[in-house]
């Protein structure tokens, strides 16, 4: 294999699984030594015995990013540990469905506090650091990869408040993009639709018969699906940038 990203480092948070558990693989096969960020210990330890098991190079880094002190301190622990910071993937997030009237208040708050200023935190964090990779790092480059969603391009009746903060995402992202564009830090969003993971699960039973009968028997997108779109976007040649990507099941209305 092409080890793309030999001597780098990468952060990625939400790791304990998922998208975010399958992304830290790619970059590890990449060559890109890999923090793993996220709540449960216990599964970022399986995952970077994973990791350093096949040859790589793995930190845990067990954090709550809705706090910006937990956040730039996740950063910190990176580079000290990785000795620099070259790819960030703000992927944690969380999503909770159903009707806007009499929702519960603090499920929007936790939205808000996880898909929006957790990615928020950690990137004012990291910006610093990835400004430094790409003036002086093998690759000349850094990146930002954002995990939007495509409820961040649509807005869908009972995901109001999830659509809301995933445009967010993609709003932050493009304005970003366009302030770090000269210094060669890139930064992309990738919208992806369902994709088979953990995320529905957070839903009562009710809301997640509701998306399974408005998915139908469709074949989903699986986590490496997604993981595959990060390594595409962050292996381009430094002259490529790949600002957006949607990724829907070939299925999927």
């Amino acid at each position: 294999m092409n080890r793309r990203l030999e001597g780098t480092a990468a952060l990625v948070t939400g790791a304990s699984s998922g998208i975010g558990h399958a992304t830290a693989l790619e970059l590890a096969r990449e060559g890109a030594s890999v923090a793993l960020v996220g709540r449960r210990e216990d599964r970022l330890t399986d995952l970077a015995a994973e990791i350093t098991g096949a040859g790589g190079r793995a930190l845990v880094v067990p954090a709550d990013i809705t706090t910006a002190q937990a956040a730039a301190e996740a950063v910190e622990r990176t580079v000290n540990g990785l000795g620099r910071l070259d790819t960030l993937v703000n992927n944690a997030g969380l999503m909770l469905l159903g009707p806007a009237p009499g929702a519960d208040l603090n499920d929007w708050q936790r939205m808000v506090d996880i898909n929006l200023m957790g990615l928020l935190h950690t990137t004012h964090a990291a910006v610093p650091h990835l400004v430094k990779a790409a003036a002086d790092g093998p690759r000349q480059v850094a990146d930002i990869v954002n995990i939007g969603s495509l409820a961040g391009r649509n807005a869908y009746a009972m995901s109001a408040v999830y659509s809301a903060t995933k445009f967010g995402v993609t709003g932050f992202s493009e304005a970003l993009r366009q302030e770090l564009a000269k210094q060669h830090v890139r930064v992309s969003v990738i919208e992806p639709g369902s994709v088979d993971t953990e995320l529905r699960t957070h839903n009562p039973d009710i809301i997640q018969q509701h998306i399974v009968a408005a998915l139908g028997d469709i074949e989903r997108l699986q986590s490496q699906d997604i993981a595959d779109t990060v390594g595409y976007i962050v292996t381009r040649p430094r002259h490529v940038a790949v600002a957006e990507l949607l990724v829907r099941p070939t299925e999927q209305a």
